[in-house]
């Protein structure tokens, strides 16, 4: 099989992790799941969408950006129009709100046609956003008895028992997890034991589904391993090397499996070509549904660890 074959560097197609956009329906053979890499392509070819993480910088003024209102039927859209020399009509969602970039010769009226044709995703790009800052202002999680944090997609609530015991214990029933720790322990040290309970069943979980998804699509891999990193939910190597991020344990079991799937494809298929999409939806039906559901997962929204 030539997944397996020796490239002598290791091909590496990795699920990119959606913490800002959108992204709009693909299907162009382009690696998937990368959607803050660049604009998702509009029917309109005047149009494009995007996000960013800063807001406009202080020279904005100086440089001749200038602040709109445009008044829809349910709402006003206030917006930052900056003239540039790109081609196309693009739509930028940051800290500060919509920036609308736009070539010298197109109109205002164009301008807010093109905003009023996607006015549904830039209220939701808004609010997302909203709640995102929202969540930044909110005070730290402290690692203590009663605080919770999500497992396979359900909330559960920190039960400590102080005392000599050691231990940890998942009432699934109450939705609880008990550890025990000295009655001294610090908050670090609770952070840790819950931390270390969570990759422990990462890579359980991670070991029981692997196994099943292969044998769907009738390929071998050659190894598991746990991965912290900050924008890849999984990654596959063509020598069958598979890498899973254990932060999917806080998700539900329908998006670990479609990441599994999608990494296993890769031993087949490694791109994300059309062939590609029908090899991952050929042994997991829902990939649509559980694309939808990562995209709207970010790291802000995870427990910190």
């Amino acid at each position: 099989m030539s997944s397996f074959s020796s490239l002598g560097k290791a091909i590496q197609m990795a699920l990119q992790l959606d913490l800002f956009s959108e992204v709009l329906p693909s299907g162009t053979g382009k690696p998937g799941l990368q959607p803050a890499a660049a604009p998702a392509a509009l029917p309109n070819p005047l149009t494009e969408l995007g996000t960013a993480l800063a807001p406009p910088s202080a020279s904005d003024t100086a440089t001749g950006n200038k602040l709109r209102k445009m008044v829809l039927a349910d709402c006003t859209i206030q917006y930052e129009l900056l003239r540039s020399k790109r081609r196309s009509i693009g739509f930028l969602i940051h800290d500060g709100g919509l920036r609308v970039t736009a070539p010298r010769w197109v109109t205002i009226s164009d301008i807010e046609h093109a905003i009023s044709e996607k006015q549904s995703w830039i209220q939701r790009k808004l609010s997302e956003r909203r709640e995102r800052v929202a969540r930044r202002l909110e005070p730290a999680m402290q690692w203590q008895d009663g605080a919770t944090f999500p497992f396979l997609g359900q909330t559960l609530t920190l039960r400590i028992s102080p005392g000599s015991l050691s231990g940890t214990f998942l009432d699934q029933a109450a939705a609880q997890l008990h550890i025990h720790v000295p009655a001294d322990a610090a908050e670090q040290q609770i952070r840790d034991r819950v931390q270390g309970w969570l990759q422990q069943e990462a890579k359980r979980l991670f070991q029981e589904r692997l196994p099943v998804f292969a044998d769907k699509l009738g390929v071998q891999y050659r190894s598991m391993a746990l991965s912290a990193a900050q924008t890849r939910w999984g990654s596959c190597t063509s020598d069958g090397k598979i890498r899973l991020n254990w932060r999917l344990i806080h998700f539900s079991p329908m998006i670990i499996d479609y990441v599994i799937a999608h990494e296993l494809a890769h031993l087949r298929e490694m791109n994300h070509s059309p062939r590609f999409w029908a090899t991952v939806q050929s042994v997991f039906p829902e990939m649509e549904q559980a694309r939808q559901q990562l995209r709207q997962q970010s790291t802000a929204d995870l427990p910190p660890f």
